[in-house]
């Protein structure tokens, strides 16, 4: 793979994990509730979400998801019905509570990894953006295999940096602030947009 399209893949690949989404407020809401010791957890379970979501992406499940009726519905209501149910979680916290009814205080690492791969892997959108988006840096005529692999490796990385920066910061924000009114607006704005997202998801239709 040319050296100038990887650095464009890695740039784009960089502008659009820094955008806020449902992953990235889950680790905030680990991050800020539980500290730096969830971090590595955190930024782990993202980047086998996002390993899994963009490996059956390039071996062809999205080009089947996007072409039938059934696995679409199937994968979209299940990934909406799962951020519904975070979101109504957080908006229903008690005030003392705040991020802590999604990050408990008994959650293990474990536990964190797996629900953050959970988030990040039952998005419907990441399917289909992984077949638009990664096709573009590949090199018609030359080995798939190995570009893919490239991509894949080096999209799993900037991810789980960009978690892990995400994190430390939210740690470092919850030991500065601390205050139960910013958490538990945090709280309320972070369960909005959980559910906002997964209503988005559950309104998303096949692309023609």
């Amino acid at each position: 793979m040319p050296l100038d399209l990887w650095l464009t893949f890695v740039a784009a690949s960089t502008a659009l994990l820094l955008i806020p989404g449902p992953t990235v407020l889950l680790v905030l809401s680990y991050a800020l509730s539980q500290g730096r010791r969830v971090a590595i957890a955190s930024a782990t379970g993202v980047a086998l979400g996002d390993f899994i979501a963009m490996t059956a992406s390039l071996a062809g499940l999205g080009a089947l998801v996007l072409t039938s009726a059934t696995l679409f519905t199937i994968l979209k209501w299940v990934g909406a019905a799962y951020l519904i149910w975070l979101g109504v979680k957080l908006l229903r916290a008690p005030r003392s509570e705040g991020l802590d009814t999604v990050a408990t205080a008994d959650s293990t690492p474990r536990q964190v990894l797996i629900h953050a791969a959970a988030v990040t892997t039952l998005n419907p959108k990441s399917i289909g953006f992984f077949i638009a988006f990664v096709p573009q840096f590949v090199t018609i005529g030359a080995p798939l295999a190995p570009q893919f692999a490239i991509l894949i490796a080096t999209f799993v990385i900037l991810a789980a940096l960009n978690a892990l920066a995400y994190a430390l910061l939210a740690d470092r924000l919850r030991q500065t602030i601390g205050r139960p009114n910013v958490i538990t607006w945090l709280t309320r704005a972070g369960g909005m947009t959980l559910i906002g997202m997964g209503l988005i998801t559950a309104t998303l239709r096949r692309s023609a």
